[in-house]
């Protein structure tokens, strides 16, 4: 949460730099660079809300918590980055369309110090979406990603129209299309996995042989069968079939669901409950033959 505060504090100083450049310096690129430096700071708040959401403790309505929140709110930013590219879109068709003068030169210095910023941003929430496997906030870090390629693209066609002189003055509305195309791709690949998680996509294949390693070295498991995660918020959620003797105690079998359940939540401790399901080993044995 604290990684998407600076975030907004940090896109609210830059949609306004860029806004008020763009303006003044006749460049539609710029102009659009400050809509999506925009959309980020409600997008922000969005993934903000949805942490908040996600961080909360299970209760009589939501026995699995709330974790939910975290995908939908990963969503709901990148649709929103589908609606800033086709805003950008519309609007450089219609400045192509339109004669206009060329850029001022003083834009490329704001551009060079966005691009330098966003970059910044993307690799220090990157890392903490990385580190917390949080799919909103490496979704909102993405959107500083796209934020710095439009402006790195807006810098390209912008001096391409300044050194090109007469007949290259829409460049920079070119270089604004190009980046929307950029941001749809993102787009794309950010609401894939988000869609995913609402979903109960079954996450990372090492998670669920983690758990297998772990629940087949405890005392008395003969072997496992199925094996079943989802991904709820920062959280995972197993379900597992343990096979034991047939012949054992119910109480003993008992016992070692339990045990089997310590050992895989400790053994990573983002696993927040593993449902243990017992099977006994004649069973087994018998729909295998």
């Amino acid at each position: 949460m604290r990684s998407t505060i600076i975030g907004i504090a940090a896109n609210a100083v830059l949609a306004a730099t860029k806004g008020i450049a763009g303006f003044l310096g006749n460049s539609y690129a710029l102009i659009a660079d400050a809509i999506e430096s925009t959309s980020d700071i409600l997008s922000s708040l969005i993934v903000w809300t949805g942490l908040n959401i996600a961080s909360k403790p299970a209760d009589e309505d939501h026995p699995y918590g709330h974790g939910k929140a975290e995908p939908m709110a990963a969503t709901i930013v990148a649709l929103m980055l589908f609606g800033a590219a086709i805003t950008i879109i519309v609007q450089s068709i219609k400045e192509i369309r339109v004669p206009h003068h060329a850029p001022a030169s003083f834009t490329l210095a704001v551009l060079v110090v966005v691009v330098l910023t966003k970059e910044v941003l993307f690799r220090f929430v990157i890392n903490v979406g990385e580190s917390t496997q949080s799919t909103a906030v490496k979704t909102d870090a993405w959107h500083h990603r796209s934020d710095a390629i439009t402006s790195a693209a807006a810098f390209i066609g912008i001096s391409i129209a300044l050194i090109g002189g007469k007949g290259y003055e829409s460049a920079d509305d070119w270089a604004a299309l190009l980046a929307s195309a950029i941001i749809i791709f993102n787009a794309f690949r950010l609401i894939r996995p988000a869609i995913g998680e609402l979903m109960d996509e079954a996450p990372h294949p090492s998670v669920e042989e983690n758990i297998r390693k772990t629940a087949g070295s405890v005392k008395g498991v003969m072997a496992l069968d199925k094996c079943y995660v989802r991904k709820v918020g920062f959280d995972y959620y197993a379900d597992l079939h343990v096979v034991i003797d047939g012949n054992m105690s119910v109480k003993k079998g008992h016992e070692i669901g339990h045990e089997v359940k310590s050992a895989v939540c400790n053994s990573n401790p983002r696993i927040s409950n593993v449902l243990i399901h017992i099977e006994p080993y004649s069973k087994i044995k018998k729909k295998s033959g």
